[in-house]
This record gives C-alpha cells, sequence and structure tokens, in this order.
C-alpha cells in the first residue's frame, strides 16, 4: 500500500514541477537557457584560442594549424546529421542532450589537460619532452567536443520549443529570441575572457596558461551539463517519432534505384525523376521533396562564403599576432579581435530590420532573399580584399631572412672611437662609435674578407667564416687587434608578441644583466649573452659589475610586440643614475594597428547578417513544415563542405604570400556570387503551404469520390439483392 502511494505521490510531484510557471514560461526553459549559455561559452572560447595553441604550443606552422582548425570546425557541422537522427529515431532529445553532453565535457577536460606541458617537460626547460602525448590528447579531445557538441546542436533549441504548450505561442517566440541572445552572449564573453586567461603565465617555466584557456571552458561545460541535470523532473520530454531525413533519403534513394530499373525507353518519361517513387511512397511526400531539392540546389555555391567567413578564427587571428594591440588604455590580444563579431552582430541585426530594410523597400526596389544572399557574399569577398590591403602593409614591416643559399652580415662596434670596415665588392660601411650597421649585409660565399680601420691606423684584415641561411653579427672590439665574435642572430620573428633581447658587454671586464623574470647572466669581456624573451611594456634591466667593489645602475625601457634588440655596453660604459647604453633594432616591432582589421571584421559581419539570417529564413520559407530540420542538415552541412575547402587550399596550394591568398578567396567567392545570382535570377517563389493544401484538397475529393462510388455500389448491391428476394417469393407463391 505504502509504494502505491509514494509510486501515486511522486507521478503527482512531475506534474507539478512540468507545470510549473514563472510570468507565463515553463520553469523548465530556465534550465534550459543557463545550459545553453554555458555551453556556448564553453565551445567559442576553446575555438578562440584553438589556432594559437596549435601554432605555439604544438609548434606547428601556420597552414598545418589552419588545416586541424578548419578539420575540426568542419567535424563539428557534419555531427549534428547524426545527432538530429539519434534524438528522433532512437534516444530521444532529453537522452542524446544528456549523452552527449557527457562526451562534450570528457573532451573538454582531456583538451584543458593536453595542454599541461609540465607533464612531460621532464627537464624543465619549459618545452614538453613528449609532445606526441600532447598531440594525441588534444585531437581526442578535439573529437569527442566534435561530437559532443556537433549532437547537441539540433537538440537543445528544439527540447526547449517541446517545452511550451499551444497556448504559449507569444512565450515560445520570445524563448526563442533569447535562445539566440545567449549563443551570442556566451560567444561574446568567452571571446573576451579565455584570450586573457591565456596570456597569463604558469606552470614550472611560467609559460602561455593553455590550461587555464581550456580548463574554464571545460568548467562551463559541466556546469552546463549539472544544470541541465537538475531540471530534468521538470521537462516534458517527447518520445522518439521517426526523423524525417531518414523518410527523405529512403524515398531518393528508391526513386534513384527504380528510374535506374526502369531506364529503357520502352519505358515512359515522367516529368520529374522523383516521380518514379511513387509506386511506393505517398505523392504529398514527394512533392514536398521536390520542394525541398529545388532549395538545395541553391545551397551548391554556398560553401564559399563559409570558406571565407570562419577563417576570421585562423588566418585572421594569425595575421593578428604580427600586429600592434595597445589600444592605449586596453591591450588587445589576436585572438580577442574576434569579439568584434558578436558585437557588430548585436548591433546590425536589429539596423538592418528595422532601417536598412525599410529604407530599400521605400525606395521602390526588390530586395529579395536570394538578392540578399548575393550582396552577403559580395560583402564577404570585399572583407578578403580589405584583409589582403593590412597583410601588404604587415608584410612591408616583416624582416627578409637569408634564403637556404645565402647568409645576412651585421657589424658592430663595441668600442668608443669610429671605424671604417671594407667588405667584399670595396663596400666601405662608416661605424660610429658604440653603434652598428643600419643594415644587413647579404653574401653567397661561405667565406669573405674584410677590413676594419680606425681613425688613420692600419687595416686589420681577416677571414670570416659565415653560416648559410643565417643572420650574423660580427662584434669589433675597441682594440681591433683583439679577437673578432661572430654571433648568430635569431632568424624569426618572436613570436605571441614577445620581445627577443641580448647585451654585449663592451667593456673589459664581466658585467652581469637581470630583469623581473630573466636574468642574462654574467657576460664576459667583448662578449655576449643568449636572447630572452620580455613581454610588452615597461622593463627594467639591472647592470651590475664587481670590479673594485660593487657597481650598478638600472636602465628603463618601454617594448612594444614581436621586435628583438641588441643593447651595446660600450667601452666607455659609466655608473650613474641612467646606464648609458645604445640599442641596435635587429628586428622592428609591430607597427601596424589592430583597429585596421575592424573594417574586414565590419564587411564580414554585415556579410554574415544579410548572407546567414537571410538564408535561413528563405530557407524555410520555401520548404514544407515537416521539412524544416532536412533543410537545417543541408545548411550546417554547407558550412562543413565551407571549413573542407579551406583545408584543401591551405594544405594543398602552398601560397607563399598570404595577401595572394585572401586574394584567391577574394575572386573564387566572387566568381561563386555571379553563377548564384544567376541561380537566383531564374528561381520561382513558391508557397509550400499553399502547394501542400492543394494536395490535401486533392487526396479529399479522391478520398469523397471513392466514399460515394463505395456507396452507390453499397445501394445498387442492396437494391439487387431486394429484387432478388421479390422473384424468389413470387416464384413461391
Amino acid at each position: 500500500m505504502s509504494s502505491t502511494v509514494l509510486l501515486l505521490y511522486t507521478v503527482v510531484l512531475s506534474n507539478i514541477q512540468q507545470n510549473t510557471e514563472v510570468c507565463g514560461y515553463p520553469l523548465s526553459i530556465f534550465f534550459i537557457v543557463v545550459n545553453e549559455f554555458c555551453e556556448r561559452f564553453s565551445y567559442y572560447g576553446m575555438r578562440a584560442v584553438l589556432v594559437l595553441y596549435f601554432k605555439y604550443f604544438l609548434l606547428w606552422d601556420d597552414d598545418l594549424a589552419t588545416s586541424i582548425y578548419h578539420a575540426f570546425v568542419a567535424l563539428c557541422y557534419l555531427t549534428p546529421i547524426l545527432g538530429a537522427i539519434v534524438a528522433d529515431s532512437w534516444l530521444g532529445k532529453f537522452k542524446t542532450i544528456i549523452y552527449l553532453s557527457i562526451v562534450y565535457a570528457i573532451g573538454q577536460i582531456v583538451m584543458a589537460i593536453s595542454a599541461v606541458h609540465d607533464i612531460t617537460d621532464t627537464d624543465r626547460d619549459g618545452v614538453p619532452n613528449n609532445m606526441t602525448f600532447h598531440i594525441a590528447l588534444s585531437m581526442t579531445g578535439l573529437i569527442l567536443i566534435a561530437l559532443g557538441t556537433g549532437g547537441i546542436k539540433p537538440c537543445v533549441a528544439a527540447f526547449g520549443g517541446d517545452q511550451f504548450q499551444e497556448h504559449q505561442q507569444r512565450q515560445r517566440s520570445t524563448f526563442f529570441s533569447v535562445f539566440y541572445l545567449c549563443i551570442n552572449a556566451g560567444s561574446l564573453l568567452s571571446t573576451i575572457i579565455t584570450p586573457i586567461l591565456r596570456a597569463q603565465e604558469c606552470g614550472y617555466n611560467k609559460q602561455k596558461c593553455y590550461p587555464l584557456a581550456f580548463g574554464v571552458p571545460a568548467a562551463l561545460m559541466v556546469v552546463a551539463l549539472v544544470v541541465f541535470i537538475i531540471g530534468s523532473n521538470m521537462y516534458y520530454k517527447a518520445k522518439p517519432q521517426g526523423n524525417i531525413m531518414l523518410d527523405v533519403c529512403k524515398c531518393i534513394g528508391f526513386a534513384v534505384k527504380n528510374r535506374f530499373r526502369h531506364r529503357s525507353k520502352q519505358y515512359p518519361k515522367r516529368q520529374h525523376w522523383m516521380d518514379w517513387a511513387e509506386e511506393k511512397y505517398d505523392k504529398l511526400l514527394i512533392a514536398q521533396i521536390k520542394m525541398v531539392l529545388k532549395v538545395l540546389f541553391l545551397y551548391i555555391p554556398l560553401p564559399m562564403f563559409w570558406t571565407l567567413f570562419d577563417q576570421k578564427g585562423s588566418r585572421w587571428t594569425l595575421q593578428a599576432t604580427t600586429m600592434d594591440g595597445d589600444f592605449g588604455l586596453l591591450i588587445i590580444q589576436p585572438d580577442q579581435m574576434q569579439t568584434v563579431n558578436p558585437i557588430l552582430i548585436l548591433t546590425l541585426v536589429p539596423i538592418m530590420d528595422s532601417a536598412i530594410y525599410p529604407l530599400i523597400k521605400k525606395c521602390g526596389l526588390n530586395f529579395t532573399p536570394l538578392k540578399r544572399m548575393t550582396v552577403g557574399m559580395f560583402l564577404a569577398a570585399m572583407a578578403f580584399v580589405c584583409a589582403a590591403v593590412v597583410q601588404i602593409q604587415i608584410d612591408k614591416t616583416l624582416p627578409t631572412f637569408p634564403s637556404a643559399s645565402q647568409s645576412q652580415l651585421k657589424l658592430l662596434n663595441m668600442g668608443s672611437n669610429p671605424l671604417t670596415v671594407t667588405l667584399p665588392d670595396n663596400i666601405q660601411v662608416q661605424l660610429a662609435a658604440a653603434q652598428a650597421s643600419e643594415n644587413y649585409f647579404e653574401f653567397e660565399e661561405p667565406l669573405i674578407t674584410v677590413s676594419v680601420s680606425q681613425d688613420s691606423g692600419p687595416k686589420v684584415t681577416r677571414d670570416i667564416p659565415l653560416v648559410m641561411d643565417m643572420r650574423q653579427t660580427l662584434l669589433i672590439p675597441s682594440d681591433i687587434n683583439n679577437t673578432w665574435t661572430l654571433c648568430n642572430d635569431t632568424i624569426a620573428k618572436p613570436s605571441q608578441g614577445n620581445n627577443e633581447i641580448r647585451f654585449v658587454n663592451g667593456m673589459n671586464i664581466p658585467v652581469n644583466v637581470s630583469t623581473t623574470g630573466a636574468d642574462f647572466g654574467l657576460i664576459e669581456p667583448s662578449f655576449y649573452s643568449d636572447y630572452l624573451l620580455i613581454r610588452n611594456g615597461k622593463a627594467i634591466f639591472t647592470i651590475t659589475t664587481v670590479h673594485n667593489g660593487t657597481q650598478s645602475c638600472e636602465y628603463t625601457r618601454e617594448f612594444g610586440y614581436g621586435s628583438s634588440y641588441t643593447f651595446i655596453i660600450p667601452s666607455s660604459f659609466s655608473y650613474g643614475p641612467n646606464c648609458d647604453t645604445s640599442e641596435v633594432e635587429d628586428i622592428e616591432p609591430n607597427s601596424v594597428h589592430m583597429a585596421l582589421q575592424i573594417p574586414q571584421y565590419f564587411l564580414i559581419t554585415a556579410g554574415e547578417v544579410v548572407f546567414s539570417v537571410t538564408g535561413l529564413e528563405f530557407s524555410y520559407s520555401q520548404a514544407p513544415s515537416n521539412m524544416k530540420a532536412v533543410l537545417q542538415a543541408g545548411w550546417l552541412f554547407t558550412v562543413a563542405i565551407g571549413n573542407f575547402i579551406v583545408l584543401i587550399v591551405a594544405e594543398i596550394a602552398q601560397i607563399p604570400d598570404q595577401w595572394a591568398e585572401y586574394i584567391l578567396f577574394a575572386s573564387l567567392l566572387v566568381a561563386v556570387c555571379i553563377i548564384f545570382s544567376f541561380m537566383a535570377y531564374f528561381y520561382t517563389y513558391i508557397d509550400p503551404a499553399e502547394i501542400e493544401a492543394q494536395f490535401k484538397k486533392k487526396e479529399d475529393e479522391d478520398y469523397d469520390g471513392q466514399l460515394d462510388k463505395t456507396e452507390t455500389e453499397m445501394v445498387k448491391k442492396n437494391s439487387s439483392s431486394h429484387h432478388d428476394e421479390d422473384n424468389i417469393k413470387q416464384t413461391a407463391m
């Protein structure tokens, strides 16, 4: 008896929880909204720093980092098809979200673990000793994340819509608006916060903190899962009713096979190849598939738009690493520039809907959805033209490093007197005291002869062996008869906005140089220190000697991003309030400002608003009510294909100049834009509801006609039966 009462109480409590409303909304949707915000924060936060993780932690080059990034994004847009089929045909939306969220959270945790370099950094030099371990972990994590985020993508919004009853249409509409807002809010906040976390230093060797940048999104995904589970008893959980995509695929497959079996000329042609499915499938379903195929045909050129659009998270982020992010009060990280996109979306969507489109309509222009999409594609192409122009400006500031058959040499005078240096081909260089030559000299010979003279004194001539594919500096001491030192210079622009700094000691006594977080150690007379990485901002260097008592002074210098300097402590160096040092700029800092990326972000976002929002609206207006999922799958599939195109171009084309690659993509999209405009010109807009109504009316008329025919036959049969009975009676009489 008690178990029956308990069961009854549980059922009643469950019904009360499911019907609980707050301000007219089901209580359950608040858990769904919080879940969506946390999940989107988790996904976009991880994705914001992903390409830099590939480049700077896994040490991949730009092309490989871009390729793997877009392969991951493509997989994220392929798995929703699988998630929709599993949810509608097997597990239901609730269980699918739960199970795949667990997979998702595990993937995020694995990703965070893969970024802990101390796990395999046994010699504590800041570089993992077993990079294969980290690559394997990160790839496993990304596959799990793609399965999770893609699998739940088609389920969460639809599951939220299921919570509303028929009398809550207005609340349902508001829910979807809030749901979309949560997506953008999660994206915006995560792309602001996770790059800040990445820029922190953690671990034994104080490396960039990728574990924290991946760990916070992982924690948010766990929170999303827990919040969703807490609301479990409040949800309305619709049972799986089959997936329309499977029915569509079966119908198309049968039509193709049936047409192939009847390919002989003895069989009459049919108006449409889908009509070959009439032997097995309902005419209404076939008509609905025809409408969907008509829209899917227009989808063929669309992947090219996504090819360009999704590069804002890869190529454009890598472009930002070579730019100056100092905005005065704010220091913007390269991966934070992506926040411009969600900010502009939230700004441009209402402006387009309330101002731009009505204004165009008032001007008497027929700005149809397909025309809008064409304009969106053109805007995206122009965004890449802007990116190419910015890249050309960046390339002008980048150093030209020697090729495999060349070497580059710089001359540096450590003394307090000017020098005259004679190079091959009788090239004479005047070096002031404690200064270096302005530029590098290029040589194709592995051995050159250099002569040095001081004032009107005799020349000192020596053979200098050079290393091909290297930059080197020849250190000439104050006494030119002493040993000349040849040191190797950096041959790559410093990564992650750091600055490579070294000191040259021109004095005849050892000197120690140190700064916060870096110690250049003891530098011997007429020698140089190793390069050390110094972050942007103010750095205070302490120069100390222990000779006839300890003497020290401080040298303060502001650094930008991505530079390399050699600081000379001259032979005439004296201690005082300010250290008297001179500097040589080996690689100039990033001088092209990140603000120049804003126009390309504006154009690509305007293109997204005009293309993506309009495209979904058009697709839904042209498809039957029960085929929305098919079009959603087709739309997501175009995104996946677009990302695969980036992968192919990055790995196969191997274009040496990045600006040329941007122009290539812009040109391809313009060509596709022209093709799409022709396709749009010949497209005829339809009203799916009206066509479905005509089919249903025809079916009803056929049914009524069949019913009338049956009734007539029954009347005739009854009349005949009565006539036979009368004949029998007359015979009997």
